[in-house]
């Protein structure tokens, strides 16, 4: 099939093109289910049912959830303390890292901060061989001359908070520019530059259109290769567009159901993360199309943690989640202040 995109200019697909949408149509229909609190099983799809594949929304994901409501709107909503605290939870993505270091230093502050205590709850992870690093993408180190990469990453940060990145975000005019900002910093590279600018969009502190700015990741390049034969000339990142800009024209084409997140449309970092799924679903699937990665298997399994899923999303999308599916507010500052030890987490 040829999709035509400007006079003399057509994305060229494959059969797995038609798999992306039934593969987005279907995960958010199991990932609507459990949210619903049905029982299982959530899908027919046996490599959905078997595998773990993150949800079509990026906002929609568990530790994505878990950013938004229990860490950048927890405590206080000062730009520098929000960048602390969201940049200070992506270097690690990894919830169990943010309680480990909550529940050493107490509530995490750039006002309290002190490097060798927070790189102390690390190194007591580490020599405890507890797993500090999501496994979600690669974090490469940076060049501080620390011993150990956490170190480095916690250099990392407090040099961002010393050169007033916080307030150059503040100020930023678009999503692009707070992209340029973190893609300034040594092992910040394009991908890891574009995730950090998106999570912190979620916050009060920038508020920028997710339709407005796109980064390919490596797993998208791999789903791109493997959607399109032929993407005449266009980049990647204008692929993601083109393809999320015709998301209600290829649900109907294939006759497709797709609950949106309760309004909210496909965005243009959620079809870069379709692209990435749908690379992994089609090692399976169709096994023919090699894409760039080369593998050939599906190395994740599927283990859900909890039937009912309450979800939370920023006042200033508008999503409007049924009565019974939302999660609780986020803490304010004074219960927190004053319920906070530095063993428990604020429920």
């Amino acid at each position: 099939m040829q999709l035509y995109v400007a006079p003399g200019r057509a994305l060229i697909t494959t059969p797995v093109y038609d798999t992306y949408w039934r593969f987005a149509a279907e995960r958010q229909a199991l990932f609507m289910r459990r949210v619903r609190g049905e029982s299982p099983p959530w899908t027919l799809d046996p490599i959905l049912a078997a595998h773990r594949f993150t949800n079509v929304y990026r906002a929609s994901d568990r530790v994505s959830q878990y950013l938004i409501r229990r860490v950048i709107y927890e405590g206080s909503q000062a730009p520098e303390e929000v960048f602390f605290r969201t940049i200070l939870f992506k270097i690690f993505n990894r919830v169990e890292t943010w309680e480990a270091i909550v529940a050493a230093v107490g509530w995490p502050s750039w006002k309290t901060f002190g490097y060798e205590r927070y790189a102390g709850a690390l190194d007591e992870l580490m020599l405890k061989r507890i797993t500090v690093y999501s496994a979600a993408y690669i974090m490469p180190n940076p060049p501080f001359g620390e011993a150990f990469k956490h170190r480095n990453h916690l250099r990392l940060l407090e040099r961002m908070m010393r050169e007033g990145v916080p307030n150059r975000i503040a100020r930023a005019k678009s999503l692009r520019d707070v992209f340029e900002i973190f893609r300034g910093y040594p092992s910040v590279g394009d991908f890891l530059a574009f995730q950090f600018a998106i999570d912190l969009n979620y916050s009060e502190v920038i508020d920028f259109s997710e339709m407005s700015c796109v980064v390919a990741g490596p797993g998208a390049r791999d789903g791109i290769r493997k959607c399109f034969s032929d993407i005449a000339g266009y980049s990647d990142e204008d692929v993601i567009r083109i393809v999320t800009e015709r998301a209600d024209a290829e649900i109907i084409r294939l006759g497709l159901h797709f609950e949106n997140l309760w309004g909210r449309p496909l965005q243009l970092i959620d079809c870069q993360n379709i692209f990435c799924e749908v690379g992994k679903y089609a090692r399976v699937v169709h096994p023919e199309f090699s894409g760039v990665s080369g593998r050939t298997r599906i190395k994740q399994k599927f283990v859900p943690r909890s039937v009912r899923l309450s979800q939370w999303y920023p006042s200033k999308w508008g999503v409007s989640v049924p009565d019974g599916l939302v999660a609780a507010d986020p803490v304010p500052d004074d219960v927190l202040d004053a319920t906070w030890s530095a063993s428990a987490i604020p429920s």
